[in-house]
Parts: C-alpha cells; sequence; structure tokens
C-alpha cells in the first residue's frame, strides 16, 4: 500500500479517506491511475455504494458503481442490525486486496452471467438467524470466481473465537479476501498451463489428489508435527491448492506491508540508494517524509524481497511483545516455502512478455 495526496491542496490521504482532513475537499480512489481525484471534477463520480457502505472510490464511467462494488452479487440482509456496519468492513478489506492485483496488473472484472467462469463476484452473506450448534452455516470459500465469505468474520470477537477453534495463528478479512484469490488465480494463471502446472506439482504437490478427502484427513487429524519445515501454515498441508493460496496470500501480505514501509521511507536494506531520512514532517502531526517514486519500477528477486522482509517481521514482533500483544507476521518461512514463495513472485512480475501472456491467459474463457 501507498501513500497518497490530496489532489487540491497536497496533503496526505490515507487509502481510506474520502476527505481531505485539510482542505476539506472531498476525494474519490481512482483504480485505473492509483491515486485520489476531486469528486465532482471531470465527471468524477462518487460510486453508487457511497452512502450504502462507505465506498470512497470513483465510480466506473457510465455505470452507477466504482469498479470493486461492480464485482458484488450479494450483500447481507442490511435490515438485520450490524449487518451494514459489517458490510463495511467486508468491503474496505476487499478494496485494500484488489489494490494489489491490480499493482500487479492482474485482471479484476464481473462475470458477464451466471455460465462465465473467467470473471469475478461476491455473495457476502450471514449465518441464518437463530441457526444454532450443528446448524446451517456459511463457509468463506471460491467456487469458479465466486467468492462467498461470511460477514461474522467482520466481528472482532466472532473472527477470535473461530480463529482459537481452528487453531490458527492469523486470521483477519483482509487475509480471507487474499486466500480465495489465490485459488481464482490459480484457475486463471495455472490450471491451462503446462509449464507452470509442472512447476506447480514440483514445489506444492499434485492437486489432483482428492480434494474433500484430504479437508477430512487434516480435520481429523491435523498437521504432521514437523510441518514448518515446507509449508507457511498448518492449513497449507491440508492439500496443494490450499498451499498454494496460503503461500499466494502471504506473498501479498509481504509485498504489500512492504510497498508502505518503502512509501514512509523506512530503509531496510534496499539496495537503491535511499537520500531522505525517515524525519517527521512538521505539517502533518509528525508523520514521516515519502520515499521518492521510482522512476522505472523494476521487479526485484523475491529473495532481496524476503530479506527485508525477515528484518521488518523481527522488529515488529519484538515491538508488539513489548506492547504485551501477539506476533504481527506469527510465521515461519523455510527454505522450502521461500522456494514457494519465489514461484509466485516470479509469476506476477516475470518479463513484460510473460506479465502481458498472465493477463491474457486470465482474461480467457
Amino acid at each position: 500500500m501507498k501513500l497518497f495526496d490530496c489532489p487540491n491542496c497536497g496533503h496526505r490521504l490515507y487509502f481510506e479517506n474520502a476527505q481531505c482532513l485539510s482542505c476539506s475537499s472531498l476525494v474519490l480512489y481512482d483504480p485505473d491511475e492509483a491515486r485520489f481525484l476531486l469528486a465532482g471534477a471531470g465527471g468524477v463520480f462518487e460510486c453508487g455504494n457511497a452512502d450504502e457502505c462507505a465506498c470512497n472510490w470513483r465510480a466506473e464511467p457510465d455505470h452507477v458503481f466504482c469498479r470493486a462494488c461492480a464485482l458484488n452479487q450479494l450483500i447481507p440482509d442490511l435490515s438485520v442490525d450490524g449487518n451494514r456496519r459489517r458490510w463495511i468492513r467486508v468491503e474496505a478489506a476487499k478494496k485494500r486486496a484488489i489494490y494489489s492485483l491490480l499493482g500487479f496488473g492482474l485482471p479484476v472484472a464481473p462475470k458477464t452471467g451466471p455460465d462465465d467462469e473467467t470473471g469475478l463476484a461476491f455473495d457476502f452473506l450471514a449465518d441464518p438467524i437463530g441457526a444454532g450448534p450443528g446448524g446451517e452455516r456459511i463457509l468463506t470459500g471460491h467456487d469458479n470466481g465466486l467468492i462467498t465469505l461470511n460477514v461474522a468474520e467482520a466481528d472482532s470477537a466472532e473472527r477470535e473465537r473461530r480463529r482459537v477453534e481452528m487453531g490458527e495463528n492469523y486470521r483477519t478479512l483482509l487475509g480471507h479476501f487474499r486466500h480465495e484469490f489465490g485459488h481464482y488465480y490459480w484457475d486463471r494463471l495455472i490450471r491451462d498451463d503446462a509449464g507452470r502446472l509442472s512447476t506447480f506439482r514440483a514445489l506444492f504437490g499434485d492437486e489432483r489428489a482428492d480434494y474433500e478427502q484430504a479437508l477430512k484427513t487434516y480435520y481429523a487429524d491435523g498437521a504432521p508435527p514437523d510441518w514448518q519445515q515446507r509449508h507457511i501454515s498448518a492449513y497449507a498441508t491440508s492439500h496443494p491448492w490450499e498451499d498454494w493460496a496460503e503461500t499466494w496470500a502471504h506473498h501479498l501480505h509481504i509485498t504489500d506491508t512492504l510497498e508502505m514501509v518503502h512509501a514512509l521511507n523506512f530503509p531496510l536494506g534496499r539496495l537503491e540508494t535511499v537520500d531522505a531520512q525517515a524525519v517527521p514532517r512538521g505539517d502533518t502531526g509528525g508523520h514521516f517524509q515519502p520515499a521518492p517514486a521510482d522512476p522505472v519500477p523494476v521487479p526485484e528477486p523475491f529473495g532481496k524481497i524476503l530479506a527485508r522482509w525477515l528484518v521488518l517481521s523481527e522488529a515488529s514482533n519484538s515491538i508488539n511483545r513489548c506492547m504485551g500483544l501477539p506476533d504481527l507476521y506469527p510465521f515461519v518461512i523455510s527454505d522450502v516455502t521461500a522456494q514457494k514463495l519465489t514461484f509466485v513472485h516470479d509469476l506476477l512480475t516475470g518479463t513484460p512478455k510473460e506479465r502481458g501472456t498472465i493477463r491474457e491467459q486470465a482474461k480467457a474463457p
């Protein structure tokens, strides 16, 4: 994630802002240009969900909704107390996840109909009212481009209960979206490419193994004792598809966080020279001077990215412990896991020709 500037006065804006706190200008995020625009200027209009779920993205030209809200197929029943608040939180996490996808040049387009398996759609649902123990539950998951999410995950207490119940180190709305996007893009980028599929199987295993049985076995027996030597999470051991989705999600966790660190100009061993120092800006209440933008983005080898990430995660975990908080990043990246993360990274940041091929394949029916 980056830091942004007000198009009117240049004051700092954050990704969720809809109004500049300095000049009071109403602003809207433009996902195509990755910057904020003045609302109402030059045909820039707010999304139809601006008043419904606090959407701060511009509407697509000649459309009611923004690029992110246009993906919604079902939203929670807003007559149920608390569902609007949950939906607002869900949408905020979804937009952060989509920001990363667009940054890597991945296609993000809505389904054109019920038989469209290449487009994206979201169902944000809640458990039936009165559903007791053992009753019907809405499960978060992916099915041919349709991502379903239980809006109960937007409640911190409920999400924490499920995290403990599932024995997970980490569980967030943003993590859910990134994981499910991993399933979606596996279908788009790997499934029908023989070369990538062969490499995938060498790293993650054979996805043709019975998926339902693999999950049953995992939930019955748990992960093997040495799972951290080969996987990023315990759940990643359940099936190669889940290993891929977990690894994909962690790649987005790492790259998005490091992008923000760079925007704040915190040096973490970057190879390029950083002239400006991380000094407080007097006009923004102690924020840090952003680093200058790279003139030409050049993909880095993942090894260099991982080196910076290990520095940041160790520092962040240590700071959290000083505050009596859980580790920010409670995971171990083994050599095998690093190879898997490198595969994801190379897939997303290959040569321009390779990236163009990825985009075309992802669009293909």
